[in-house]
């Protein structure tokens, strides 16, 4: 399981991308889950789930630089953190790749989606009519998951369930290019805060990460 993309946002904000090779048991032998986890695992549906649920923790712990037993949890709105550290974290797979992003000291959030044609059959749904006439027409499928693994990344990142992605998370025009950046802003009143969210496309996926100002 190698790290494929490591890149670090300023000085305390780490993501990376690791390709999932293993089998879930040698996954599972690289940690040392609690009752509740072999539980929540084993309840899971299907090999593939198996294997990105355990590939996101391996993953944190390389990332933390420890053999230590990492407790993850979830809050209220699903947005997952760690028990006994103060670091934020967010975690996101898409088939063979999982990917983590954390943080020391801001609030992140990471997505990475396999890119499929039938996106555009949806953009309606998580794109506004300003954003949807501002689609990069040399790039569409591109640009469109783009979009969304921002708007995801955005998501998590705010960590509250009943935010929309058409009416709450805004994204400006950019030109697509591989990998690049392009501001953004979630208005939800009172709330009213502005970023920058990067992107990435790996092979045949797009990842896209962000952290807050401060």
């Amino acid at each position: 399981m190698p790290i494929v993309f490591e890149e670090s946002l300023g000085v305390d904000t780490t993501i990376a991308l690791w390709k999932i090779e293993e089998t879930a048991q040698e996954l599972e032998n690289q940690l040392q889950l609690k009752a509740h986890e072999i539980s929540f695992l084993r309840k899971l549906v299907g090999e593939k789930r198996n294997l990105q649920w355990l590939a996101t923790r391996v993953l944190l712990r390389k990332m933390l630089k420890t053999n230590a037993y990492i407790d993850v949890r979830c809050d209220e709105n699903g947005k997952p953190y760690l028990q006994s550290q103060s670091h934020h974290i967010s975690l996101s797979h898409s088939y063979g790749y999982a990917a983590v992003i954390i943080s020391q000291s801001k609030k992140v959030g990471i997505d990475i989606e396999i890119i499929k044609p039938k996106i555009e059959k949806i953009a309606h749904k998580f794109l506004n009519d300003n954003e949807f006439t501002q689609i990069d027409k040399r790039n569409t499928i591109l640009y469109l998951y783009a979009c969304w693994c921002a708007k995801e990344a955005l998501y998590k990142l705010n960590g509250q369930r009943e935010t929309s992605f058409k009416n709450n998370i805004f994204l400006n025009p950019f030109i697509f290019e591989p990998s690049g950046c392009f501001n953004a802003s979630i208005i939800k009143n009172p709330q009213h805060d502005t970023f920058t969210v990067y992107y990435k496309q790996v092979g045949a996926y797009m990842l896209g990460y962000v952290q807050a100002n401060n």
